[in-house]
């Protein structure tokens, strides 16, 4: 059966007979009711700490929890639940790997190979962690068209090279990097590979035995989950070997003055008490995801996407940045026009979209730009969002 989009579109009470049109996925997710109801119930029923106390709510938070990471152990098609670590976020994920793995492992001379589109959370980390080590972070260059730099890529591995850092895909162009040669090879030179799973998670199945990225990471709220809430995947094996990051309570086994043992997988990185209603509710999120075909989510997004192209490309002023066809991110410029007063004239008209540099200022500057107009659909988008979209840019462009 077709997607029902009306009916789809209902269970967002943020959407429900609003006065405008939301173009912004990329950024965050409207939240369906069942998601909203979820958060409600936890904290209406069920609001404990876990994994401390004995009496029956902290019991049942507790199980609701770790079911939750039981599920999405299962939705990327991890080996064992100890393998994913609750955080506030994928650039909380980003920093944790390379606060605990990379200073562990990282030495001068080391090379850490990062992708020139990336967002800067999956940049500025390894040059952090870089300074501190006497590693260096040298730059995958893309094409002029925002793909990834496959021939200078197979270049810049060596022998020096410990950490391939890429996104899955960007959150400029949408471009869908090609993890399944990126790894491969990656490892062929001793390298771990970290995927910034932010914007693919949705947007296509992922199985990290297949996929083989010895780190993964993306946040709840791009998945039609609550803000606050994101997931580190790791090996079991770098897990166990990395030291923890935060110290605090629940990730010790014993402390005295003395000496302090650490608490196992998953423990030992979630210091504290964690987003507890952030981690079952984005259960809940993914539940009711799973509940569409995949396949039919994504031949609804790439039809939109491809609507706009089409109407887009029929004024000269505009040049649409990286275009990739199925996708469900579209990015332009309008010639000699600021994209945030193109932004404002269209929030204006009641159409939400995101302006600025995505933060990825170099991939703005290998584009040659200071940033641009992204458009990003989600499930809940319709052919009659673009039609007043477009009319609404229209009518922009004719005050310019």
């Amino acid at each position: 059966m077709a997607l029902d989009i009306s009916s789809i579109q209902q269970q967002f009470p943020a959407l429900n007979h609003a006065s405008y049109v939301y173009l912004d996925s990329a950024a965050t997710t409207q939240k369906p009711q069942c998601v909203i109801d979820r958060l409600s119930h936890y904290y209406q029923n069920q609001n404990a700490n876990v994994h401390r106390g004995s009496h029956h709510l902290t019991a049942g938070a507790t199980q609701a929890f770790e079911e939750a990471r039981l599920l999405v152990s299962h939705f990327i098609g991890a080996a064992s639940e100890q393998e994913i670590i609750w955080t506030r976020g994928a650039t909380e994920a980003l920093n944790l790997i390379a606060q605990s793995w990379g200073r562990t492992n990282l030495n001068p001379g080391d090379e850490i190979l990062v992708s020139e589109s990336e967002h800067h959370a999956n940049i500025v980390p390894w040059q952090l962690v870089a300074e501190q080590t006497g590693a260096r972070v040298v730059k995958i260059p893309m094409s002029p068209r925002g793909e990834f730099g496959w021939d200078e890529y197979t270049q810049l591995l060596n022998a020096r090279t410990r950490l391939v850092a890429v996104a899955q895909m960007t959150n400029v162009t949408g471009t869908r990097n090609p993890l399944e040669s990126i790894i491969p090879l990656a490892h062929k030179y001793g390298a771990l590979v970290v995927v910034d799973g932010a914007q693919g998670i949705v947007h296509e199945p992922v199985n990290m035995i297949d996929m083989d990225a010895d780190f993964y990471v993306f946040s709840g709220h791009k998945l039609y989950a609550p803000t606050g809430i994101g997931v580190l995947y790791g090996k079991k094996s770098l897990l166990n070997a990395m030291p923890p990051w935060h110290g605090g309570g629940k990730m010790v086994e014993k402390v005295s003055f003395e000496k302090t043992t650490f608490a196992g997988l998953p423990g030992k990185f979630e210091a504290g008490t964690p987003n507890i209603a952030g981690a079952i509710t984005l259960a809940e999120a993914i539940r009711w995801y799973q509940s569409f075909d995949f396949t039919q989510i994504e031949q609804h997004l790439h039809q939109l996407q491809h609507m706009t192209y089409q109407a887009l490309s029929q004024h000269e002023e505009i040049r649409v940045i990286g275009y990739q066809p199925n996708a469900s991110i579209l990015s332009f410029v309008v010639e000699g026009v600021h994209h945030q007063d193109v932004a404002t004239l269209l929030d204006q008209q009641g159409i939400i979209v995101r302006a600025g540099h995505h933060c990825a200022h170099p991939c703005m500057d290998a584009f040659g730009i200071q940033g641009t107009i992204r458009l990003s659909f989600g499930i809940y988008n319709t052919t009659e969002d673009v039609r007043k979209f477009i009319s609404a840019l229209e009518k922009a462009l004719s005050f310019f």
